[in-house]
């Protein structure tokens, strides 16, 4: 096809004039250009006519509106299907009020959020339309909306909730039509009594009598805001299980209704700053496990929309145990109750399968409805942090990497760095010490100096990563947390917690956490349902089976925990950790057997501490164990798999005989030593030079720690050549020494390798002082002397005038010594000199006058 003779020329730009010219457009195939365009424009014309005759072949009228049907209710049971949980619908609350009884404040607040557009576009907005259609077509889905106040009537009130290109066709059509037949008006009076706002409230004067009492007429600027943040997602942005991202949508609200204009900056700072949420009435719907309930009513939300669970009649099957519900629901009140006097308000529990994963029970609060506690924010599903409920996941990193629960580390008071300014020095609970100890007893009795020490071991990175992969979700950076992740540093839920554990419990096997076995829509066609997985292994079941050992045993932790503890079994296998926080603000208990994962958290909602010694074993535990005492019966008899430590200490492949690892420290037993005088600690091996009065027989502990022994990321491999290039070896050294001397026991310190030298012992030297008379009357001399000779006599001898006057090796150690009369009238010179039996040597010197 040409639009232009032969002769046409191409535009080009005028050097003249420096604009584009065309100089023969006069020459274009104008008749044929007319006639193309009249073609294609009709062709357009036709096409779209017949589109528009076949989606609207059938649609209904916008003038029955009025005359639609009421959907049916969504029911949520139990696993039995017997027991109704809850009715989504119940009965249905809707009060249709006019246009002139809805306050500005909640038209403005839902235009700002829904439409801020309404007033100006016929229905559609074509240019959205466009760009989801572009980003659905991309996406080879329907997922896309592009959705205006007009078009979310339509689809809510005239149309079924699929997500087809033709439903949005209709969708558009009669929302254009509708536009035609009502004014604005109307149409924004149609849609605020018609959408949903949560609780079973359709339209604003049932959602503003519902949440605050009142008429819609009489809502303020915050209670309007907050009410038009609920339509878009009723379970997500509810007040009473999501609170926190309500006040966030609420606040976005009014930003905007003061960008639109509707109210001014200093109107939207006020109603920011009020607590619209303390306004709200109590939830009073009768529920049955409410916090499971809202907790189920959020998946459906976020999978199927609010329409359709409101709407399609759906009838849930969930996985809830309704006895096991019960009985958790008992012990959380009976033990709320009685941790009053610990100053905690409020406890939490969930239960979970874990050879399916299937949620089994869920109490969120002690008590759904009590407001004075927040009771309706569901604990389980909320962060907390879980203190040495962790610790845990890193023992098992650590026994991944080749230690065992034998292996050997110093509890001692150790400063860690921590690459910054600061330094990290953890504190035991007690406030105690406990030098040498196995990391089985330092899990067992939950100490922090080991679990720490473990996680540097274990590394942060990785027990963060194996965490992740037994189920916990949270703690995204674990570079922010460091050191602290042992001690509970990090946020975890209780329903990740519980989830974890049940891996822990089937040895390792991963499996999705699921609180759905069935969905039928109306008709009883199956939506959704549950299928049996295999699981994915995580973990080797090896090392599971060396944290099983210590979890159950009660010898581990009855040291700290006493024997009685509420952790105690005596009948069969069950897996338990505490936990608490600083200053008692979260007390934790988890654990598991075979078949039944279980964990319990106590404290107060707002975070206040709980009173001193209110730990996890003296506030969660009790509700833990009384839960178990009433599941357990149920269950078979379970073990876990068995760890056996010949498996991996000894001679052979895989195996360890590395002292500290094993559990043994380096010693050596009554080895004869002498300690160095002025040298407090410090000895050397007894010889010859070593006095008799000091010479003890002693037994020596090596006072290294485990980096001296073991390169951390290899313990089983070859002892590191310069155990000092690890950044934590000094700390890890200082704390050993430092305890050592304080327990001013004799065991401890470095077996001597140096034999005593003279040196050593300057003041064990002999000593000699002649005694004889400095004046001699007769020609025969008495020479005598007065020894000191630690290391004994050998011999005393004598010289008078450079001449030998004979020796003696006992005592008196004095001679004879007779003086030729050259002598007489003269001064002579005695020289004495001792000789110990070390060879040592002294002399003294004396001058005598002589007279015979």
């Amino acid at each position: 096809m040409k639009l232009w003779r032969k002769k046409r020329k191409i535009p080009r730009l005028s050097a003249e004039s420096g604009r584009f010219s065309v100089k023969n457009w006069r020459d274009w195939n104008w008749p044929k250009i007319r006639k193309y365009t009249l073609w294609g424009g009709g062709a357009g014309f036709l096409l779209l006519s017949a589109l528009f005759l076949y989606v609207a072949k059938d649609l209904p009228d916008p003038k029955n509106i009025h005359k639609r049907v009421v959907a049916q209710s969504t029911k949520i049971y139990d696993r039995t299907g017997e027991h109704l949980l809850y009715d989504v619908h119940g009965e249905e609350r809707r009060t249709v009020i006019p246009f002139s009884e809805m306050p500005e404040n909640v038209r403005a607040a839902t235009i700002a959020l829904e439409d801020q557009n309404f007033y100006h576009h016929f229905g559609i907005q074509p240019k959205a339309i466009l760009r989801a259609l572009l980003k659905d077509i991309v996406a080879f889905d329907t997922a896309q909306g592009a959705s205006t106040i007009t078009q979310q009537f339509v689809k809510n009130s005239l149309l079924s909730n699929e997500s087809t290109f033709t439903r949005k066709a209709k969708e558009a059509i009669l929302s254009i039509e509708l536009e035609t037949l009502y004014s604005k008006d109307e149409i924004l009076e149609f849609y605020l009594n018609e959408i949903p706002y949560g609780q079973n409230a359709y339209g604003i004067e049932a959602a503003s009598q519902t949440f605050f009492g009142k008429s819609a007429r009489d809502l303020t600027l915050d209670e309007a805001a907050v009410l038009a943040s609920m339509p878009r997602g009723t379970t997500y942005y509810s007040p009473y299980s999501h609170p926190d991202r309500l006040v966030g949508r609420k606040d976005y609200a009014l930003q905007q209704m003061a960008k639109l204009g509707y109210i001014t900056e200093e109107q939207a700072e006020q109603a920011t700053a009020v607590d619209t949420l303390a306004k709200l009435q109590p939830q009073k719907d009768l529920i049955a496990a409410p916090h499971f309930v809202m907790f189920i009513k959020d998946y459906l939300q976020q999978k199927y929309g609010d329409q359709a669970i409101e709407q399609n009649g759906y009838k849930v099957i969930t996985t809830l145990d309704w006895d096991k519900q019960q009985a958790a629901e008992e012990a959380v009140k009976k033990g709320a109750e009685n941790n009053k006097r610990w100053k905690a308000e409020n406890a939490a529990l969930v239960a979970m399968d874990p050879k399916t994963g299937q949620l089994l029970a869920m109490v969120g609060s002690k008590d759904y409805f009590d407001t004075t506690i927040d009771g309706q924010v569901n604990i389980s599903v909320t962060n907390q942090q879980p203190g040495s409920s962790f610790k845990p996941y890193v023992y098992l990193t650590a026994f991944s990497k080749g230690y065992l629960p034998e292996t050997m580390l110093y509890d001692t008071e150790t400063e860690f760095a921590t690459g910054g300014a600061d330094s990290y020095k953890p504190q035991n609970y007690n406030g105690q010490f406990n030098g040498p100890i196995q990391m089985k007893r330092a899990l067992g009795g939950s100490l922090n100096v080991p679990a720490v020490k473990t996680l540097y071991l274990a590394g942060v990175e990785d027990s963060v990563t194996l965490a992740h992969s037994l189920g916990i979700t949270g703690i995204q950076d674990p570079k922010r947390v460091g050191l602290s992740l042992v001690l509970g540093g990090g946020d975890v839920t209780l329903l990740d917690h519980v989830h974890a554990n049940a891996t822990l419990a089937t040895g390792g096997i991963y499996r999705d956490q699921t609180a759905i076995l069935r969905i039928e829509d109306s008709s009883g066609e199956v939506v959704e349902e549950f299928k049996p997985s295999s699981g994915k292994r995580v973990v080797e079941e090896k090392y599971i089976a060396m944290l099983d050992s210590i979890l159950s045993n009660n010898e581990n932790r009855a040291w700290i925990f006493g024997e009685n503890s509420p952790l105690r079994f005596d009948n069969r296998q069950v897996a338990a950790k505490t936990g608490t926080t600083n200053e008692f603000r979260d007390g934790w208990t988890l654990g598991y057997t075979p078949s039944l994962a279980v964990g319990v958290w106590a404290g107060n909602n707002d975070n206040t501490p709980m009173a001193e010694g209110a730990d996890g074993v003296n506030v969660a535990a009790p509700i833990w164990r009384a839960f178990l005492d009433k599941t357990l019966t149920n269950y078979a008899i379970e073990e876990f798999p068995k760890y056996n430590p010949d498996d991996e200490i000894g001679e052979g492949d895989g195996k360890t005989n590395k002292p500290m690892l094993a559990g043994k420290l380096e010693e050596e037993k009554d080895i004869k030593v002498c300690e160095l005088p002025d040298h407090d600690g410090e000895y050397c091996l007894a010889n010859k030079y070593c006095p008799e009065d000091e010479e003890d027989e002693k037994d020596f502990v090596s006072t290294h720690d485990i980096l001296y022994y073991v390169n951390r990321e290899d313990p089983r491999g070859a002892a590191p050549k310069d155990p000092k290039s690890d950044p934590e070896y000094e700390n890890f050294e200082k704390g050993v020494q430092e305890w050592y001397k304080k327990q001013g026991k004799k065991e401890g310190g470095e077996v001597p390798r140096d034999e005593c030298d003279s040196d050593d012992f300057d003041d064990y030297k002999p000593d000699i002082d002649i005694t004889t008379s400095g004046e001699a009357s007769s020609s025969s001399l008495k020479l005598s002397v007065k020894v000191d000779a630690p290391y004994g006599v050998k011999k005393v001898s004598y010289r008078v005038d450079g001449d030998d006057a004979g020796s003696s090796d006992s005592k008196p150690y004095s001679v004879n010594y007779s003086l030729s009369d050259s002598k007489n009238n003269s001064t002579v010179t005695i020289e004495a000199k001792i000789e110990d039996k070390n060879g040592n040597t002294a002399t003294d010197k004396k001058d005598v006058r002589v007279r015979f």
